[in-house]
């Protein structure tokens, strides 16, 4: 017997992303609303509605004509597009599985191309803007003490957003050698080392808290803990004036201070397989961006140094380049 399309969206998402693919809430929620927009379109199309819906409704040229519609009505971006694609494949990827005949369908769902995209400009804070940030922040205040220690918390450790929101006062290990649990995406868990001033704030804001180890560290008012968009109010109430206009325009947010972390941790010797594990990197090509930034940045101060003279080492260099025909010609050939 063909199972009903309602089940099957319902064990979706209460069993195969939370149980089979340990998916947290964000993640989930991220699937969420991929799916309602695509069961939307599909209920507009044969102008029925959603409850309504079949298995056999859920046609290849449907996936393609959503995602036409994305870009051309919504005016979503590539990246957008790219994700939508990749939760309706994970969708489709388990129809097959739980409806056999749903198999041919989900194959050539699976065959649609990823659309290439440029990768978005990576920003980071220089030392002098965090030092600048750090001392310009109030020392009075209801939260002072708090969002002081939050921001260095998050440059101190890149963590995400939500694995800020989630930490917990029995994550923390504040003596020597200082250290905090974050549980990050795929349900993984990491260790990052702490800084000796990190350790100071954290103890002075803790100290005069009776709270239990299952308390958050970072709370809002009447001890509830801060939520992913509380902190990223926080930040932006503080960092507004590091912002930067222009064609390379930059806001400061939460994950600004990560890319942060990864830059000056890379600035300072440290291996890159190491911020890898300190970042909780799935791949180590995530981490590289940030090698590759930094590269970028010492070669444009290496330009911005070069001397002008035409008897420079570089100005030989580049005249033997222009001289040599048959590299030239070589690099015409291809």
């Amino acid at each position: 017997m063909t199972p009903s399309l309602g089940p099957l969206v319902q064990s979706f998402f209460t069993d195969h992303l939370p149980v089979q693919k340990g998916l947290r809430l964000g993640s989930i929620r991220s699937y969420r609303d991929t799916i309602r927009l695509f069961l939307c379109f599909v209920s507009e199309q044969r102008g029925s509605r959603i409850a309504t819906l079949a298995l056999d409704d859920l046609t290849f040229e449907r996936v393609l004509t959503f995602l036409r519609h994305l870009e051309q009505e919504r005016g979503n971006s590539v990246s957008t597009r790219n994700q939508r694609r990749a939760a309706l494949n994970t969708f489709f990827g388990y129809l097959a599985v739980r409806a056999p005949e749903m198999l041919a369908a989900c194959h050539r769902v699976a065959a649609i191309p990823v659309k290439r995209t440029s990768l978005p400009d990576t920003h980071y804070l220089e030392r002098e803007d965090v030092t600048m940030l750090l001392r310009s922040l109030p020392r009075q205040g209801r939260f002072a003490l708090r969002d002081r220690t939050l921001l260095l918390f998050l440059y101190n450790t890149g963590a995400r957003v939500q694995e800020v929101a989630d930490l917990r006062i029995e994550h923390l290990k504040l003596k020597p050698p200082a250290s905090v649990h974050l549980h990050g995406k795929g349900d993984k868990w990491r260790v990052c080392p702490l800084w000796d001033e990190t350790v100071k704030h954290l103890k002075e804001l803790l100290v005069h808290r009776n709270a239990s180890p299952g308390a958050p560290v970072f709370c809002a008012a009447r001890e509830r803990p801060l939520t992913r968009f509380g902190i990223y109010k926080i930040v932006r109430r503080h960092c507004a004036c590091l912002d930067t206009s222009g064609p390379n325009a930059r806001q400061v947010s939460p994950h600004l201070f990560r890319h942060t972390a990864a830059v000056h941790l890379l600035e300072s010797g440290v291996e890159v397989n190491v911020i890898r594990s300190w970042l909780g990197h799935v791949s180590l090509d995530t981490t590289n961006r940030y090698a590759e930034l930094t590269l970028r940045a010492k070669a444009q101060a290496l330009r911005a140094c070069e001397v002008g003279s035409n008897s420079s080492a570089a100005s030989r260099a580049r005249t033997a380049w222009n001289d040599d025909k048959t590299l030239l010609a070589w690099l015409n050939s291809l």
